[in-house]
């Protein structure tokens, strides 16, 4: 059994009970009931049969520890499951007994019972993803005429407003969703064609889509691993992109730049730490994530109709991805939702480059008059002493003469610098085209 002490920092709560083996056994049975009563709809099994299936197919009656020991003797969890269903339906209804999991095979139990998983997995994520956005979209609009550093290579750049970035993490989060389609039923039988069930097959297949809720693929797809692939992948993107949000804030909350800070987390050994905790959560989120995503493409590659190893090493994968997934979404819904923004710090740290930050605008405006070489040159000059000297550079730039009273006033102003920020603000936020 997992431990949640181990797993404390990459799940959630809600995600532990998903994965939990009482709600994977759930999952799994709802498969064979669903199968039978879609089979007793058509006249294949009695329907007194798919009655007593669901009858005996109560989580409580199966021992969980006992199926995942059997499993490694089979390298499938359906086989020992369907063993003491098959074992349950003979003490309740004898009869009923030869009709469990009449013409399915194990992969089609098992990759249907993931795709249920997912289903409750993505309502789960939802509500954080929500959260995330309207605070996103409520913190850029409160924040978009607050202007502070950009920051290139870690270095002080030309002023962006706060708002303009947390757009940026907005527009990212929204375009990377990863459940955007629902994922489909896995139903083949032995080969992939079903045809223990001769020319019914289909109609069985499109029954049983309907009784579980589940869209319909073209045709079963045991060793053609696409879609959770795809799944899988996107999830790496999303966490990525929270992750980006989170290393961000992060920068920001540090001492010696002070312009936010999350709710966070004290020290053991220092009092007065106030530590980026939820950001730390996303960001061991984003460090493990693309690995997982890596071993899951690794195994994409299945032999034939029904792969060996590949497959089997899928749901710890998935599962692992999903959580760290909600892991990062849930830390980083609250950290916005948390946050403390100081403006004020922004401007100071603004005014403590002295205006270098400004000097590809006073280059712009010195090429018309002497040259880009010259110009370039000049603002090189004025920056280094600016630094040096703590000066502004402005006051510099005013010994050369080449700019006029006015353009020398105006050359430090954060809010005459910003460029279209505000209208890339607005448009990240108002881009609802995220990827299906």
């Amino acid at each position: 059994m997992p431990s949640r002490l181990i797993g404390s920092l990459a799940t959630t709560d809600d995600l532990v009970d998903l994965f939990s083996d009482r709600s994977v056994l759930a999952a799994l049975l709802a498969f064979e009931v669903a199968l039978a009563r879609a089979q007793a709809r058509l006249g294949m099994i009695p329907p007194a049969a798919a009655e007593a299936i669901a009858r005996a197919a109560t989580v409580e009656s199966f021992d969980a520890d006992a199926i995942a020991s059997a499993a490694r003797k089979s390298a499938s969890i359906a086989i020992p499951l369907v063993s003491a269903l098959t074992a349950r339906l003979r003490e309740i209804d004898e009869p009923s007994a030869r009709y469990v999991h009449w013409g399915a095979t194990s992969q089609d139990v098992v990759d249907t019972a993931m795709v249920l998983l997912l289903g409750r997995a993505k309502s789960i994520l939802a509500r954080d993803h929500a959260r995330v956005e309207r605070s996103l979209r409520a913190l850029s609009e409160k924040h978009k005429d607050t202007v502070m550093l950009a920051r290139t290579l870690l270095q002080p750049a030309p002023p962006i407003t706060f708002g303009y970035k947390v757009a940026g993490w907005y527009a990212a989060i929204h375009r990377s969703w990863p459940f955007g389609t629902v994922l489909p039923l896995q139903f083949g039988g032995a080969s992939g064609t079903l045809a223990s069930y001769g020319k019914d097959g289909p109609a069985l297949a499109r029954e049983l889509a309907s009784e579980l809720g589940l869209p319909l693929a073209a045709a079963p797809w045991h060793t053609h691993r696409d879609r959770f692939a795809t799944l899988v992948t996107r999830c790496g993107i999303y966490v990525g992109a929270l992750g980006k949000m989170a290393r961000d804030i992060s920068l920001l909350m540090q001492h010696e730049v002070g312009e936010v800070a999350e709710a966070g987390g004290g020290s053991s050994a220092m009092p007065n730490k106030q530590n980026p905790s939820g950001c730390a959560i996303a960001l061991a989120a984003a460090n493990r994530t693309p690995g997982l995503v890596s071993s899951f493409l690794s195994g994409m590659i299945q032999e034939h109709e029904r792969g060996v190893g590949g497959w089997q090493s899928e749901w710890p994968t998935v599962s692992a991805v999903v959580e760290a997934t909600g892991s990062a979404l849930a830390a980083m819904a609250d950290v916005v939702e948390g946050l403390t923004v100081y403006p004020e710090r922004m401007r100071t740290n603004i005014a403590a480059t002295n205006g270098v930050i400004f000097a590809e605008k006073a280059s712009m405006l010195l090429t018309a008059q002497v040259g880009r070489e010259h110009a370039h040159a000049l603002l090189a000059d004025a920056a280094r002493e600016a630094v040096e000297t703590a000066r502004p550079m402005r006051e510099i730039l005013a010994r050369a003469g080449l700019l006029t009273a006015q353009q020398l006033a105006e050359l430090d102003r954060p809010e005459d610098y910003l460029g279209a920020t505000e209208e890339f603000r607005r448009r990240l936020l108002e881009d609802r085209n995220a990827a299906d």
